[in-house]
């Protein structure tokens, strides 16, 4: 419980001491791109390895030599909260998330999201939600990489959701490889504990790219379960599950 408080207070405290860098990423981008995104990736990584750290947590990456340079669209199961720090903190590049639009609501954290070009999408709003896809796919296009968790919610270690075959729509439009991402224990931060933190070892693993080409029709499901079982593959397979068969 006292991890619990004091990684909050660490969080909010951490997000009032860098309000003056949102003022310098926002000076950067009118003045040079480029050194805005390095800003903006430097302070991401900071924040979100630590956050990571002061958990407990303890990080294996495999995979990193399966990123290609340019823009990528990051296919993830959600075990937990702590995927989007762990990623953010191993992606070695600036990356947005697809994200609820309540969470833009929010003060400070809603700023940063905008800075790391997140995309907000109202679930409720099926024409918001249509011209979000493509705003993401623009921004895929411009050179931006982002992250979607196709399961639309976290599975808390469980058996992980069926993904939805419209969230690789974004690949299809913007014709970016997919990377399939495994995050194998995140649960275990938080989630399994009842909302209290504690020290866990979170393996994370970036699978090799798949590519579309973009003059051969895909079938939105069929590609949907393609990338669903590389992201499984790297999941061991729990003795609950083996019970099963």
């Amino acid at each position: 419980m006292i991890r619990t408080f004091l990684w909050f207070v660490y969080f909010f405290i951490h997000l009032i001491l860098v309000i003056p860098g949102l003022g310098i990423a926002h000076l950067l981008k009118r003045k040079d791109r480029a050194k805005a995104d390095a800003y903006i990736h430097r302070r991401a990584y900071l924040w979100a390895s630590s956050l990571v750290r002061f958990a407990g947590g303890k990080v294996s990456v495999h995979g990193n030599d399966n990123l290609p340079e340019g823009p990528v669209l990051f296919v993830a199961g959600h075990q937990g909260n702590f995927d989007i720090p762990i990623i953010l903190s191993t992606a070695n590049r600036k990356i947005g998330f697809i994200s609820k639009v309540e969470v833009k609501k929010i003060p400070l954290i809603g700023s940063w999201m905008k800075l790391l070009d997140c995309v907000f999408i109202d679930r409720n709003d099926r024409r918001q939600s249509v011209a979000a896809i493509r705003e993401g796919a623009e921004k895929l296009k411009a050179g931006c990489s982002l992250v979607i968790f196709p399961e639309g919610t976290r599975n808390r270690g469980g058996q992980p959701g069926q993904f939805k075959k419209g969230s690789l729509k974004l690949a299809q439009l913007s014709g970016v490889p997919i990377i399939p991402v495994t995050t194998d224990g995140s649960y275990k931060m938080m989630e399994a504990n009842g909302g209290r933190m504690k020290p866990a070892h979170v393996t994370i693993t970036y699978g090799e790219p798949v590519t579309i080409h973009q003059d051969k029709k895909v079938d939105a499901a069929e590609l949907a379960a393609l990338v669903q079982q590389k992201v499984e593959e790297h999941l061991p397979l729990t003795q609950e599950n083996m019970n099963e068969q």
